[in-house]
C-alpha cells in the first residue's frame, strides 16, 4: 500500500455533559453531515462506514447512519475502547489506501453517564481482568475506581522514579484549559491556573485532585477518507493526507515489567509512534502539532516521553520549560484534550482527527498553531490498543 489516503472532510458537535447531551444517534448523524458538508459530498458517494462506539448495542453504527441514509453499503461498528475513533479511522484509512475502496466513513460517538465507568456484563469474564489483578500488585487496593489507580498509579510511578510532583501534573491540566478557553466545541472553556488544580478535591493524596481527570462526557465526531484520484475527480479539498499510521497492542511487558506506566500502554504507544516515525522517515523532533490521550494528566505526562516528545525522565523539565504549550517545541492537545475538551470514549479519536486536519489546513482561528505542516495523533484505549497517526500537509 504505497498510495496516500486524503483526509477529505472532518466534522464534530461540541462535546456535552451526560445530562445535557441529545441521544447517541441523533449526535452521530449530526456529526456525519457536517463532515459530509465539509468535504463537499453526499452520503451515496461514500462507499464504506466504519463506525465506532463503545457504550451500546449492536448495530448502533447502522442506527445513527440510517438518519443520514440508507445506501446499502457496508457499516462496520468498531469498539476498542478509548482508542475505538482512531481504530474506526485506521480502518477506513485500510480500506481506501488498500485500493478496496475510493471513499469511505469513519464515524465515532459515545452516550455516557455520569460517574465513573465501569463493567456492563458483569456476568462474564472481565476484559480487564489482569489489568485490574495487575493494579492490585502494584498498586494495592485504595478504594478508588480502577481507571483511577491505573493512571494515577503510572503517574506515580514517575513520580517515584524521577522526582515529578503533583504541581507538575496541575501544570499540564491548566495548560489544557488555557487552549480549551480558544475552542467553541470544548466542554470545559474556563480557564484555570495550576494553583486551582492544587486546590480542588483531592482524590488521591500525593498523587492527584479532580480536575486532573477528564469528565464523562457525550459526543460525535467523523471523518472522511478518500484516495487522491477520487478527491480530484470531484474537487474535493486535499490539503491534508495521512503519511503514516501504526496500530499496536499490549506485548509482555505490560504485565512482566510489575510497572503501572506498563500497565497503562506506555510501551504499546511508544512502538506505535516509532513505526510512525520509520514509515514516514522523520522522527518527533519534526512535528508541529501533537493531539494525544490526556485522559488524565498523569497519562499526558508520561505519554511524552514515551512517543519521544523528550527522554525518559526529562517530562517534568518538559512541562516546566513550557515546551508543551504555544511557544515551545510542539504545541500538545491545543484542542484542550480529553481534560478541557471532553472524553465521550468512541469519538475521541476522531475530535483528534478534526482538530489536527483544521491546523493542518490553517483553519484553527485562535487556536492555530503557526506554520503547522506535520501533525501527530495518539489514542489509547486500555484492554489494549494504540493508534497513532501521522498527518501532513500535501
Amino acid at each position: 500500500m504505497t498510495s496516500k489516503a486524503y483526509v477529505t472532510g472532518v466534522g464534530m458537535v461540541p462535546f456535552q455533559k451526560p445530562s445535557e447531551a441529545e441521544s447517541y444517534d441523533i449526535m452521530a448523524a449530526k456529526a456525519a453531515r457536517a463532515a459530509l458538508k465539509d468535504a463537499g459530498l453526499s452520503y451515496d458517494q461514500i462507499q464504506q462506514a466504519y463506525v465506532g462506539y463503545v457504550y451500546g448495542d449492536s448495530t448502533c453504527g447502522q442506527r445513527a447512519l440510517y438518519q443520514v441514509g440508507m445506501t446499502g453499503i457496508p457499516i462496520v461498528n468498531v469498539n476498542n475502547n478509548c482508542s475505538t475513533g482512531s481504530s474506526a479511522l485506521f480502518l477506513a484509512r485500510q480500506a481506501v489506501q488498500s485500493g478496496a475502496v475510493e471513499c469511505a466513513m469513519a464515524l465515532g460517538f459515545e452516550q455516557m453517564k455520569p460517574g465513573a465507568i465501569g463493567a456492563v456484563f458483569e456476568d462474564r469474564v472481565s476484559p480487564f481482568q489482569s489489568f485490574d489483578d495487575a493494579t492490585d500488585d502494584i498498586v494495592g487496593d485504595n478504594g478508588l475506581p480502577l481507571a483511577l489507580r491505573y493512571f494515577g498509579g503510572a503517574g506515580k510511578a514517575h513520580m517515584d522514579e524521577f522526582g515529578t510532583t503533583m504541581e507538575t501534573f496541575a501544570k499540564i491540566r491548566a495548560k489544557a484549559s488555557r487552549h480549551a478557553a480558544q475552542n467553541p466545541v470544548a466542554l470545559f472553556r474556563k480557564e484555570i491556573t495550576a494553583d486551582d488544580v492544587m486546590a480542588d478535591k483531592v482524590i488521591w493524596p500525593g498523587v492527584m485532585t479532580r480536575l486532573m481527570a477528564c469528565p464523562p462526557t457525550c459526543g460525535a465526531a467523523a471523518a472522511i477518507i478518500c484516495s487522491k484520484a477520487f478527491a480530484d475527480k470531484h474537487g474535493l479539498d486535499s490539503t491534508v493526507r495521512i503519511a503514516a499510521q501504526a496500530m499496536t497492542t499490549d506485548g509482555p511487558e505490560t504485565f512482566g515489567a510489575k510497572d503501572m506506566r506498563e500497565v497503562v500502554g506506555s510501551t504499546m504507544a511508544q512502538n506505535a509512534a516509532n513505526q510512525v516515525y520509520e514509515a514516514a522517515g522523520i522522527g518527533p523532533e519534526d512535528i508541529n502539532v501533537v493531539e494525544l490521550h490526556d485522559c488524565f494528566a498523569h497519562n499526558e505526562l508520561i505519554t511524552y516521553e514515551a512517543i519521544g516528545l523528550c527522554g525518559r525522565g526529562e517530562a517534568g523539565k518538559f512541562v516546566d520549560d513550557g515546551d508543551n504549550t504555544y511557544g515551545g517545541k510542539f504545541v500538545t492537545n491545543p484542542s484542550g484534550g480529553l481534560l478541557s475538551k471532553g472524553h465521550p470514549l468512541g469519538a475521541t479519536g476522531l475530535a483528534q482527527c478534526t482538530e489536527l486536519v483544521q491546523q493542518l489546513r490553517g483553519t484553527a482561528d485562535a487556536r492555530q498553531v503557526d506554520g503547522a505542516r506535520l501533525a501527530l495523533q495518539h489514542n489509547l484505549g486500555l484492554g489494549g490498543a494504540c493508534v497513532v497517526t501521522l498527518y501532513e500537509t500535501a
